[in-house]
């Protein structure tokens, strides 16, 4: 039997659930971001109104994107930069493969960009004898072990420390140590040689400033300026719904973004990049190039009911309170974007036939929702998702026949007390196993007798 995605997603959530020692490590670490939040929503004299204002500007921006995403455009180039538009995955690689060709890459050098995931850019890569390497210590890291990043904002976070002391020993050959400053300084001295070297640096990009032409990137360590600066030539790939209007919003969005995320007031490093290197400026590549990829966000644009999902930062602030993702982990959504706002968003980029059970991967209680600093309402947007795949025929032939019949004794209560309750007890046990329910669960039962019947043997 062939494992659809869907099944395959129960059986890893499964195992992931109930794996004690990994629950113990993503809970451990998101409670150390959850507690630098709420430290770090203290700073706000009103949160509420920035969370208010935030929403009404990129409802602004999206709902005018084709606007502001050709007057970026304008004032990009007019500074010598250059703008692809990428209409899907298979675009952007062929004409960022033709940017390597021209510049004869051998070595690369990537700044953290949930976008080259989303493409598989270190595949493509890779494929075409380009050695490609991830600056961020978490995505260094689990480039290291062969796997895909565990969390949007920390890639890295299902790792204990001796993981990742474990990871360096069988990796990089360096003797044992649990030491967390020394493991940095080992990953650092490893890819100084490698900034210097590379002909290519790419980095992804928090915000596109349209009245300014500008991409403005927001980190920590500081590897998206060596990676933008040392390589003649800086890629920037962003997703077109990154567009804000100004860049005096930046004074909102940058500590919108930081405090929900991690806590911190405002992230370490916080960069704008307007094109390359200008006739009087001593530093910078020689060229820039953005490209604005698409790749199915059109699809969730003309979506009216959920376009909202394209307001999304990528603060993670939904994935550290969702109860379901810290019991199942990232990697179990087999996406780009996990979590969440990943659920709402991936049936749109990667198609909705193939991911659509994301959206039913919710208990749908509502606190995504409550902690988003753009107010995005996913718990309803997953509703909407779920409406879409029955409205599309994209559900089980079983379950349209058991809503089907569920639905007609339900409006036909003479119908439904038919059957005795032995043998609605059977069907409703053949239902749920077929759907994991009776797996960890007591079966439902019904009572012997109906309130209908009751209420008539009362007279």
């Amino acid at each position: 039997m062939i494992a659809t995605k869907s099944s395959q997603f129960q059986l890893d959530s499964e195992n992931k659930a109930f794996d004690l020692e990994h629950r113990r490590k993503i809970r451990f670490n998101i409670g150390k971001y959850n507690a630098a939040v709420t430290t770090g929503l203290g700073f706000y004299a009103d949160h509420e109104l920035a969370r208010e204002r935030a929403s009404y500007l990129k409802a602004q921006a999206v709902n005018h994107l084709d606007e502001y995403l050709l007057e970026f455009e304008r004032n990009f180039t007019a500074r010598g930069g250059k703008v692809i538009w990428a209409r899907d995955a298979d675009e952007a690689l062929r004409e960022i493969g033709k940017i390597m060709s021209r510049r004869h890459a051998r070595t690369v050098v990537k700044a953290k960009s949930m976008t080259t995931e989303e493409i598989h850019l270190n595949h493509f890569l890779e494929q075409n004898g380009i050695e490609s390497v991830e600056t961020d210590l978490g995505e260094f890291i689990v480039q290291l072990n062969g796997e895909r990043p565990y969390h949007i904002v920390t890639p890295a976070m299902h790792l204990s420390k001796l993981d990742i002391a474990d990871i360096f020993v069988k990796h990089l050959g360096i003797e044992y140590t649990d030491d967390a400053q020394k493991l940095v300084l080992t990953a650092r001295h490893l890819l100084r040689n490698k900034y210097t070297s590379a002909e290519v640096g790419i980095t992804g990009g928090n915000f596109l400033i349209a009245d300014t032409g500008a991409v403005a990137v927001t980190e920590n360590e500081g590897n998206a300026r060596l990676s933008a600066t040392f390589p003649r030539t800086h890629i920037a790939i962003v997703g077109i719904e990154k567009v804000i209007p100004k860049l005096e919003d930046l004074a909102l969005f940058w500590p919108l973004l930081s405090t929900s995320g991690t806590g911190q007031q405002v992230t370490v490093y916080n960069t704008i990049y307007t094109g390359p290197r200008q006739p009087l400026e001593k530093d910078g590549p020689d060229e820039m190039i953005v490209v604005l990829l698409d790749n199915g966000r059109t699809n969730l644009l003309a979506q009216p009911a959920q376009r909202e999902a394209l307001h999304c930062i990528r603060c993670g602030a939904c994935l550290n309170i969702c109860p379901v993702y810290k019991n199942i982990g990232g990697h179990t959504y087999e996406t780009t974007y996990s979590g969440p706002i990943g659920s709402v968003i991936s049936p749109h980029l990667a198609g909705m036939a193939d991911n659509k059970h994301l959206s039913y991967a919710s208990s749908l209680c509502g606190a995504c929702t409550s902690v988003c600093p753009v107010k995005i309402p996913i718990h309803n947007l997953l509703l909407q998702n779920r409406q879409q795949a029955v409205r599309e025929n994209l559900t089980d032939k079983e379950e349209r026949t058991a809503i089907r019949l569920w639905l007609l004794a339900m409006k036909n209560r003479r119908l439904l007390d038919l059957l005795p309750a032995r043998a609605k007890n059977w069907v409703l046990l053949r239902l749920l196993s077929q759907v994991g329910w009776s797996k960890r669960r007591d079966a439902l039962e019904v009572a012997p007798q109906s309130f209908r019947k009751m209420w008539k043997a009362r007279g």
